[in-house]
């Protein structure tokens, strides 16, 4: 195998205080390092270095420099339509459509007027067009995930005789690459939760919300359960462990607003609830995690909820923490299906308390979960569930519709709806986006003003 030169690009921030976009091309670059040279990078900000490949932003100069050093591009998010220059090159481009952020987009964006939200979710169904055409090769979370992306690339033109006939059943077009969980076990290097953050005593039971608040998910069952569930447990704590995004351009949402009010509102603010102000920094977190009794994973019911894949749960395995987390998503699947903790309904603040309750009393049963997270881990490390990345940038190809000629022609139709304009409103929304976020382009766009 030849040593290839591969670019990972990601708009997320790459920070000690890192988000899941920016933790999974980190882990990408990681395993992908070990046979190739790779520079990671983000057009967001950048304040890590690495040993084993080269981290840096990128803007505008830098990424044809870029561009013209690699072989092949591996894309998330917003960062290939920040760079357009990659769309029209002939480079490999690998496409991780593990964040469906169209359909975020339907919860986050409901504050913003009908205009506005309208104008939101347009713009990221045109980001995933774009990418959906141009892509050589995709991935994905979960095999739901990939029944929703070969729909859209059905409906693009993209499952046609070319690809078809190179692979019937597509695994040469789209993978299932799930978030992974390191292969070092969490160790405890300092004091972080219990007996140190003020309200939560050494002896106290804490349940950990391991992420951000944001508005297609329930923080405020989670709430109401423990208000139950103070009754009859007074030691339970629920922490929130990160509160203000490490991307800037994503604000706090109306969800994480409600969750602090509801916790005032029942007096449980600095008593049983706690709110963690910044973002735990990546290499801290596994000593919340270790401090933590159980996990919580608890969404609303909606069609974002359905082709999740919820990051968070996969820290909770790392550290051997018992999950209850309400059903309808592939992780509470595998919760329920190998007795990793409990299941509840959307919006049963009853079944939560009883769940809560039932792991946090019964420590027999506590253990039994612990002792079955053990036994699923394996099936989750970052070299393990990024074999079909590595085994396809061992022999990175074109995909064959797209250097047939007849066959991208046809493709072009289509094209033309993910990028109206190819002489550069798109590359200007880009970079509206990168300073105003989602609000300040969904506004320029339903005055039509140009970016």
């Amino acid at each position: 195998m030849s040593r290839l030169r591969i670019a990972v690009g990601t708009p997320d921030t790459l920070a000690p205080g890192m988000a899941g976009p920016a933790i999974r091309a980190w882990h990408i670059a990681e395993e992908l390092s070990r046979s190739h040279d790779v520079k990671l990078v983000t057009t967001s900000s950048s304040s890590l270095t690495e040993e084993r490949f080269e981290v840096a932003a990128v803007d505008g100069p830098d990424m044809s420099g870029l561009l013209a050093w690699c072989d092949v591009v591996v894309s998330q998010g917003w960062f290939l339509h920040q760079n357009p220059d990659v769309l029209h090159s002939d480079k490999v481009l690998v496409v991780d459509l593990y964040d469906p952020l169209h359909l975020e987009q339907l919860e986050q964006a409901r504050d913003e007027g009908e205009d506005r939200r309208a104008a939101i979710v347009d713009s990221a169904r045109a980001v995933l067009d774009e990418q959906l055409l141009r892509g050589d090769f995709f991935l994905c979370a979960s095999p739901k995930q990939r029944d929703l992306w070969l729909g859209h690339l059905a409906a693009l033109g993209r499952l046609n005789p070319r690809t078809y006939d190179e692979d019937e059943t597509l695994s040469s077009l789209i993978a299932t690459v799930p978030f992974g969980i390191e292969v070092e076990p969490p160790s405890h290097t300092r004091s972080a939760v219990k007996g140190v953050l003020a309200g939560i005593g050494a002896d106290d039971k804490v349940v950990l919300w391991g992420g951000g608040i944001y508005n297609w998910l329930d923080p405020l069952t989670a709430i109401r359960a423990v208000d139950k569930l103070r009754a009859r447990l007074p030691e339970v704590r629920l922490l929130f462990m990160g509160l203000r995004h490490p991307n800037s351009d994503i604000p706090q949402m109306r969800m994480a607003t409600t969750a602090r009010e509801l916790s005032d509102e029942l007096h449980l603010t600095g008593s049983h609830v706690f709110f963690n102000e910044g973002w735990v920094p990546f290499e801290d977190r596994q000593n919340f995690l270790l401090e933590a009794d159980v996990g919580i994973s608890t969404h609303l019911a909606h069609l974002e909820t359905a082709f999740s894949f919820r990051t968070r749960v996969l820290d909770y395995l790392w550290a051997g923490l018992p999950i209850v987390s309400t059903s309808g998503d592939t992780l509470a699947e595998l919760v329920a299906d190998r007795d990793l903790g409990g299941v509840v309904p959307p919006g049963d603040d009853a079944a939560l308390e009883e769940a809560l309750f039932s792991l946090l009393a019964d420590a027999g049963r506590a253990d039994r979960c612990r002792r079955n997270i053990a036994g699923v881990v394996a099936e989750f490390r970052w070299p393990r569930v990024l074999h079909p990345l590595v085994e396809f940038c061992a022999r990175p190809r074109r995909a064959p519709d797209l250097v047939d000629t007849d066959a991208a022609r046809r493709l072009r139709p289509a094209a033309h709806l993910a990028r109206v304009d190819s002489g550069g409103a798109m590359t200007r929304a880009a970079r509206v986006w990168r300073r105003e976020g989602w609000r300040g382009l969904a506004a320029r766009v339903r005055d039509r003003r140009e970016p």
